[in-house]
């Protein structure tokens, strides 16, 4: 199997280099195409066996089953209009991470004359923990079969962690995992500076921060329950999490990252 990655910028290069790791492509089925020869070095840096190209990618998407854009979303219609004669919509997948070009933006933008099958596209939204194959990934799909989504899913099941959604929740995917990271990152920054005052270097609060996050998040995962089940654990009656909690509670903690999620899916 063989994939094509037209923009290696921080998402395009990330998942070229997580792939490298996996066991569905080997490195030399990987193409990334970009003209910036810099973003190509540091790909090639990593693997050399990675095919780069910086020539538009019209060559470099014949033979692969895969075509992947990860350009901005402004440059799509760009990047299409560039390969789409060179796309056998018979036996090729096409994948965006472009955020907000929805099916139809894609439909239009692959359309050829009479006569050609509708293209399979999928819509993804990762996060930036994919460069450390660590990813919430988001997956979307028009006019694919089951064995295809399958197919896609696996790839980035191995880049993190991916699941099929409808279209209509993009967005609040966008908001609740990519955006998402900014917002843990920001309570953490806080907690960071919190134990500071406490008397903790910062490098310190950091990596206490950092591991009692990844800690709740494994555990979490690993019980497989609800936040508020795992909080009543550490809760006790006249304890120290019950004064901080409420502490915060009463400063608008909850309902400011509510808040915080919905406006940015908006």
């Amino acid at each position: 199997m063989k994939i094509t990655i037209i923009g290696g910028g921080n998402m395009g290069g990330s998942i070229a280099k997580g792939l490298t790791l996996g066991s569905i492509f080997k490195a030399d089925d990987i193409c990334v195409v970009d003209t910036n020869n810099a973003v190509l070095e540091s790909i090639t840096k990593f693997n050399k066996k990675i095919n780069t190209s910086n020539n538009g990618g019209t060559e470099a998407v014949k033979n692969a089953d895969i075509i992947l854009i990860a350009v901005k979303p402004w440059l799509v219609n760009a990047v299409i209009n560039s390969i789409k004669e060179s796309l056998n919509y018979e036996k090729q997948l096409i994948v965006s991470i472009a955020a907000g070009v929805t099916f139809e933006d894609l439909k239009k933008a692959l359309a050829k004359t009479e006569g050609y099958a509708a293209p399979v596209i999928f819509r993804l939204m990762p996060n930036i923990a994919i460069s450390i194959r660590q990813s919430m990934t988001f997956v979307a799909s028009n006019n694919a079969k089951e064995e295809q989504t399958k197919l896609i899913l696996d790839i980035f099941n191995e880049l993190g962690e991916a699941i099929p959604i409808d279209e209509s929740l993009m967005s609040a995917a966008t908001a609740l995992s990519s955006s998402g990271l900014g917002f843990a990152f920001r309570y953490m920054r806080a907690s960071v500076e919190a134990g500071v005052e406490l008397g903790f270097f910062a490098k310190q609060a950091t990596a206490i921060v950092a591991q009692t996050v990844k800690g709740a998040a494994m555990l979490l995962q690993a019980q497989d329950t609800h936040p508020e089940i795992e909080v009543d654990k550490v809760t006790t009656p006249g304890g120290t999490t019950i004064a901080g909690l409420n502490e915060m509670e009463a400063n608008g903690f909850s309902n400011a990252v509510i808040k915080g999620i919905k406006a940015a899916k908006k």
